[in-house]
């Protein structure tokens, strides 16, 4: 049955992936960008684009979709501490806008939350401005889901690789590395390089949204790759040449896993991160 799905942050790495995704399974799709880290490179054919800040999402979307997945918030640890404002702007400000969205309509809400929420034995929540607004806002959607009986899930992202991944400050570790290594860089590796990540592939990560979309009801829906690697275990897969950078705050070292709740409505993973690497194209 087609549905109304709006996409926020649908221009940005995963959002676009999940929109292609939905589009191919003939729903109608929103996407709301304000295009601060997506682009519009990432644009699909038959998406309806909209673009604007998510605290103005009840005028830049009137329509009264079945689902909505939000993922349009600012999404880096480090960088945080420099992008305070930014990071209350979009990551409270901006997801107030949407669950007063989502009340008003009355449709399902699926939240992206961070998996910085659970790292180094749940002390990672408070380690940087981005992780303790993705842990708030979790507590901000369940609360709102019991005070006016609205359906939800929440689900939580474990360091996403693939296709159309960014470098740069905004980019992710992976992306980084390959493209270092391509210039024939030194790869550059923060301090201790010990900390350990569960690396998972987009596909996997936009399988796992479409599922909770469909059937998940709740929060915990852990989608990440079982396997762990340390940085600098990756960084060896792409060069031997290493630099270490100093410590930054918020790295944590570890992060607790637990797919249960995914694996019970139909989640597996699919894809491994060596096979990605090993890849002509990766």
């Amino acid at each position: 049955m087609q549905k109304t799905i709006l996409v926020t942050g649908g221009a940005g790495f995963i959002g676009s992936h999940l929109c292609e995704r939905l589009i191919q399974d003939g729903h109608k799709v929103i996407s709301l960008d304000n295009y601060f880290t997506g682009s519009k490179d990432n644009h699909v054919a038959g998406v309806d684009y909209r673009e604007g800040h998510t605290k103005d999402i009840s005028a830049l979307v009137p329509e009264t979709p079945d689902i909505v997945y939000h993922l349009g918030e600012y999404s880096r640890v480090e960088k945080s501490f420099d992008d305070m404002a930014k990071v209350w702007d979009l990551n409270t400000v901006g997801t107030f806008g949407v669950v007063e969205f989502w009340r008003n309509r009355g449709c399902k809400l699926v939240y992206a939350g961070s998996s910085t929420k659970f790292g180094d034995g749940g002390l990672g929540r408070d380690q940087s401005p981005y992780a303790w607004t993705k842990a708030t806002n979790t507590e901000l959607v369940r609360n709102y889901a019991g005070w006016f009986t609205l359906p939800f899930a929440i689900t939580y992202f474990y360091n996403v690789y693939g296709q159309g991944e960014r470098a740069g400050a905004y980019g992710t570790v992976i992306e980084i590395f390959r493209q270092q290594a391509s210039r024939g860089e030194s790869l550059t590796v923060v301090a201790p390089g010990t900390q350990k990540r569960n690396f998972t592939h987009v596909d996997d990560i936009v399988d796992g949204l479409v599922l909770v979309g469909e059937k998940g009801e709740g929060d915990e829906f852990g989608l990440g790759a079982e396997e762990s690697y340390s940085v600098l275990e990756i960084a060896k897969l792409f060069a031997t040449d290493i630099v270490m950078l100093p410590e930054r705050p918020g790295n944590r070292m570890t992060a607790a896993l637990d797919t249960t709740k995914a694996r019970a409505i139909g989640w597996t993973q699919k894809r491994r991160l060596t096979d990605y690497l090993t890849k002509p194209s990766a």
